[in-house]
């Protein structure tokens, strides 16, 4: 039996450990925001937080998780969470929107990492998530956004 932490509630798991966490936390509990893209760790569109380190949910083990998870739920209960979020909305960042709850995870993190990133630190930062509709550029704005309101 595994117990796993996500968005400050306890769940136990008694499967496969090998199951990856993208399938446990949408199938099995219901929390569909994590999105699945490649499958293979490459789009970012799974993007969760583990211990606060942006983690891809598609290939990464029930059975090797050592920290709280957070995902796309609960991501705005955080101060810098809701600010990216915030911003993304003023931005108007998503058009499909498939990518957007990778992409807000993992410019979470790095706000969280470093508060007033330059525009080197975004692009090195946001590089694996990939968005279809390619708005790299309003991302990029929103994070900048996020990043001054928060001061």
């Amino acid at each position: 039996m595994i117990t796993l932490k996500i968005n400050g509630k306890d769940y136990s798991f008694d499967g496969n450990p090998e199951m990856p966490l993208l399938w446990y936390l949408r199938d099995e509990i219901g929390l569909t925001g994590t999105k699945f893209g490649c499958g293979m760790a490459l789009c970012g569109a799974c993007t969760v937080h583990v211990d606060g380190v942006p983690a891809r949910a598609c290939v990464l083990p029930v059975g090797a998780i050592n920290g709280p998870i957070t995902t796309i739920e609960s991501v705005s209960e955080t101060p810098v969470g809701k600010a990216v979020q915030d911003a993304w909305t003023q931005v108007q960042v998503p058009q499909c929107g498939y990518c957007q709850s990778g992409q807000v995870m993992t410019a979470s993190a790095l706000l969280t990492q470093k508060p007033q990133p330059t525009d080197a630190d975004i692009d090195a930062a946001m590089s694996g998530n990939i968005c279809r509709c390619a708005t790299y550029n309003r991302i990029r704005q929103a994070i900048h956004d996020a990043a001054q309101e928060l001061g």
